[in-house]
C-alpha cells in the first residue's frame, strides 16, 4: 500500500509543499509507505505539448497508478487550482483515480478563496473516477508560517485537521486493505465442505 502525497505548487518551497509534507510525515510516522511527485520537476515541455511517452510523465502517471491514496495539495491562483496541476492532470487517464481515495490539501492567501478545493478542484477529482474525496483541507498563509530559519510551521488548528485526515485514512482506507494482507483468500460458502 502507498499514498502519493502530488505537489502542484510551481514554486521550490512553498507553503502549499509545506501542507503537503506534514501530512506525508504524518503518515509516515504511523509506518506507510508514501511517495511524492512534484509536477514542476516533470519535464516542462513534455507537460504543455502533452508527451505522454515523455519519460518523466510516463514515470508519474505510474506513480499515480500504484497510490491506492492520493493526496493533492495545490496553490489557490485565480479562485482555482494552480495551472501546473491543471496540465498535469489533464494528461492522466480518464480513469487515473478510480478506486482511489483523495485528500485535497490547498493554501490561499484569504479565506476567501476557500471554496476553490470545492468547486475547482473537486469536479476534476470526481471526473478522474476518484472512489472517495476526503473533505478538503484549506490553510490560509498565517496558518502556514515561515520561521525565521526558513522552514514552515503548520498552525496546530490545521495540524489537527490532518491529523483527523490521517486517522480516516488510516482507519478506513489503509488499515482495512493492510489486515488482509498475509491471509488466506475468503472461500465462498457454497465451497466449503465439511463432514459430521
Amino acid at each position: 500500500m502507498s499514498v502519493l502525497l502530488i505537489a502542484g505548487s510551481p514554486s521550490e518551497r512553498s507553503r502549499t509543499a509545506a501542507l503537503l509534507e506534514a501530512a506525508g510525515q504524518r503518515l509516515e510516522s504511523r509506518g506507510v509507505l508514501v511517495d511524492r511527485l512534484r509536477v514542476r520537476d516533470l519535464s516542462p515541455q513534455a507537460l504543455i505539448l502533452a508527451d505522454f511517452g515523455h519519460r518523466s510523465i510516463s514515470q508519474a502517471t505510474g506513480q499515480v497508478a500504484q497510490a491506492e491514496v492520493i493526496i493533492v495539495a495545490t496553490p489557490v491562483y485565480k479562485a482555482a487550482y494552480s495551472g501546473v496541476l491543471k496540465v498535469f492532470l489533464d494528461l492522466l487517464p480518464q480513469d487515473a483515480f478510480a478506486g482511489k481515495t483523495i485528500l485535497p490539501l490547498a493554501t490561499g492567501g484569504s479565506p476567501n478563496h476557500m471554496l476553490a478545493l470545492d468547486y475547482a478542484l473537486r469536479p476534476v477529482l470526481q471526473s478522474l473516477g476518484a472512489r472517495h474525496i476526503l473533505s478538503g483541507i484549506f490553510a490560509t498563509d498565517s496558518q502556514v508560517v515561515l520561521s525565521p530559519e526558513g522552514s514552515y510551521t503548520v498552525a496546530p488548528d490545521i495540524g489537527a485537521r490532518l491529523d483527523a485526515a490521517v486517522h480516516i485514512l488510516l482507519t478506513e482506507t489503509l488499515k482495512p486493505s493492510l489486515a488482509h494482507a498475509g491471509r488466506f483468500a475468503s472461500v465462498p460458502f457454497s465451497q466449503v465442505r465439511c463432514s459430521v
